[in-house]
């Protein structure tokens, strides 16, 4: 399970927006459950989305599919890559500096 930050200015109807761009990333309706929402594709056999405390990060937890060709892995991790920029509003790079800033204090 891995919280991750919202860019300031993005937190506003993040419920709408998370559905949206895991539509949009994935191409699949999700499914809700309790306060979050479930899909299931490629190499991902589970990935929840749910907002953080406070409603300012997003909390994912995955599991993976460990029978997966290279091919759809690389596809899965592609698309999950592109929602976490779209839904956080940070660039890969972003995410791990904040991380690794965080993780110095």
């Amino acid at each position: 399970m891995q919280e991750y930050p919202i860019k300031r200015g993005l937190a506003k109807d993040l419920d709408v927006r998370i559905v949206a761009e895991l539509k949009n990333c994935f191409g699949v309706d999700p499914e809700k459950i309790g306060k979050g929402y479930r899909i299931s594709l490629g190499a991902l056999k589970r990935l929840d989305v749910s907002v953080g405390t406070g409603g300012k990060s997003i909390i994912i937890d995955t599991e993976s599919d460990l029978t997966a060709s290279d091919d759809v892995i690389l596809d899965t991790n592609k698309r999950f890559r592109r929602y976490l920029d779209a839904i956080t509003g940070f660039s890969t790079k972003e995410r791990v500096k904040r991380a690794k800033s965080v993780g110095d204090e």
